[in-house]
């Protein structure tokens, strides 16, 4: 993003004042925020400033710093960090923002720039000779779908052409700019397709409201005609209720027994019989974890027992040993010497 600086000194004007509509209305979005929190409504009274004035100005940044208590610099890093302020003078009759983004430029929105350099000035925010005109490329403006589009204050003019952005352009520079609809330029109604609706045609399958206006009239239509013979509407199929999604319990309202709540109980004989038991318990199946969850059978707590591979080798004297503190003694019991140990030398000298 280009660095943002305010307008020169020259083009400043020496001081900022709301006039009386915008002064009300800037004590209605300051009251809007809680006390102590009102610097946050530093955003809409700068656009206040900007329909007022037709940009932002150092004066106006600073009348409103005061007015919320702010130091400068943050109305100023406010002012400067959004592009929907404007920092130097803009056409007063119309400042055009071109869609810039890929949608619109894959639509022709490079054309629609080329109209405004030979319309209004060569270069981005410069106005015309008169003043009255000013454009400048910016970000997406949301109507994507129908692309290529600008914005002119509020408003957005959608599927454009050159021709049209061209006579758009000199409406505004003539003073008519209040004559030109916003919106599509084609024809299409908002973003429908421009050949028409091709689906939800009806808004009889999506409203409740119209479905049954159109009863009451049809019903009202049949009591009205001279030979209507009433026929009596089909009793609609009666619907047993499901327990698909029930637990198995004894009480009546999930047990499977009863198709529906009912004042006379069933003996709990019955209802015990028709539900499921609950499994018995076992202490070693619970202290397991459960192998899909963790990929490997072990037991949750308690002592674990370490397991060895079949293949592993053990000493003959702990392969019967019995497992426990017995095996550690065993275990510390050294082996009984051979008789090759026996006889191989000690090294000592005989006495």
């Amino acid at each position: 993003m280009s660095v943002r600086r305010l307008a020169e000194a020259s083009v400043q004007p020496a001081s900022f004042a709301f006039n009386r509509a915008n002064a009300a209305a800037a004590k209605q979005w300051i009251k809007k925020y809680p006390k102590g929190r009102e610097q946050s409504a530093i955003i809409p009274l700068l656009m206040l400033a900007q329909e007022q004035e037709g940009w932002v100005t150092k004066a106006a940044i600073e009348t409103i710093s005061d007015m919320l208590g702010m130091p400068y610099i943050r109305g100023l890093e406010v002012a400067t960090f959004y592009t929907q302020y404007q920092l130097n003078p803009v056409g007063t009759r119309a400042h055009i923002q071109v869609c810039g983004t890929t949608p619109c430029m894959l639509r022709g929105s490079e054309a629609l720039m080329d109209v405004c350099r030979s319309k209004i000035h060569h270069d981005q925010f410069h106005t015309n000779d008169k003043g009255t005109l000013s454009w400048e490329e910016v970000e997406c403006l949301g109507a994507c779908v129908n692309a290529p589009m600008v914005m002119i204050f509020k408003d957005t003019f959608e599927d454009l052409t050159p021709e049209r952005l061209a006579e758009i352009i000199d409406l505004y520079g003539a003073g008519k700019g209040a004559e030109v609809k916003p919106g599509p330029q084609n024809g299409r109604i908002t973003s429908e397709p421009i050949t028409g609706l091709t689906t939800l045609k009806s808004e009889k399958a999506i409203l409740k409201a119209t479905r049954d206006r159109e009863a009451k009239e049809a019903s009202k239509a049949a009591k009205e005609a001279p030979d209507a013979i009433a026929v009596p509407a089909a009793p609609a199929p009666a619907v047993a209720p499901s327990n698909a999604s029930k637990p198995k319990t004894d009480a009546s309202e999930t047990s499977p027994a009863l198709k529906s709540p009912s004042k006379a109980k069933v003996a709990s004989a019955v209802e015990k019989a028709a539900s499921v038991s609950a499994p018995l318990h076992s202490a070693a199946n619970a202290n397991k974890a459960a192998p899909e969850v963790e990929k490997v059978s072990k037991q949750r707590n308690g002592p674990k027992t370490k397991t060895e591979p079949a293949a592993a080798f053990k000493a003959p004297e702990l392969k019967n040993a019995p497992l426990g503190a017995d095996s550690k003694k065993v275990a510390a019991k050294p082996a009984k010497p051979s008789l090759r140990d026996k006889n191989r030398p000690t090294g000592k000298k005989p006495v």
